[in-house]
């Protein structure tokens, strides 16, 4: 089994110590880690929500959980690119699957919009008042325009298909 590096990149452990509020459902649903899932637990996990013994999940760097324990993670999609720049996906409780953001710099401008990796995927279309703390945040750390939820759910769609198609070809 695959061991790797738990401790969070700096600018995801500045992201996770921020104050997630759900808002009695207004606001986003999600718990934030304080370091990835390591090798076994990712594994554990994969192969029993996959139903497939064979998987170890070695490809997902989990960093969260919404309050079903639906799991947020970033897609180790390409070899040459940097953790940070891979996708951020979202795997459900229930089997619910969606690319979230292409990478970081988007998820964070999603945030900043008031949605999250749950919602992002299981209400697409909702809208939300932005949020004033994670906006503050996006502006003072990302590298990038700032960016609407539709834009950032727009790029993310362009790899929706594939990663479900991965997703699905590892269930058993």
């Amino acid at each position: 089994m695959n061991n790797w590096d738990i401790a969070f990149p700096s600018p995801l452990s500045k992201l996770n110590k921020l104050d997630y509020d759900f808002a009695d459902g207004e606001g986003i649903d999600f718990e934030p880690f304080t370091s990835f899932l390591s090798a076994k637990e990712t594994s554990d996990w994969f192969q029993a929500w996959t139903g497939n013994q064979e998987v170890d999940g070695s490809e997902f760097r989990i960093f969260g959980q919404d309050g079903t324990g639906g799991y947020a993670a970033f897609w180790l999609r390409d070899s040459v690119k940097q953790l940070l720049e891979q996708p951020i996906v979202f795997l459900g409780s229930e089997g619910e699957i969606g690319v979230v953001a292409i990478e970081f710099q988007h998820y964070m401008w999603l945030l900043a919009s008031g949605i999250g990796a749950c919602e992002a995927v299981e209400f697409p279309t909702v809208t939300r008042e932005p949020n004033e703390l994670f906006m503050a945040f996006a502006k003072e750390h990302s590298l990038i325009s700032p960016l609407t939820r539709e834009e950032i759910l727009a790029d993310a769609s362009s790899i929706n298909t594939e990663f479900k198609e991965k997703i699905q070809s590892l269930c058993g």
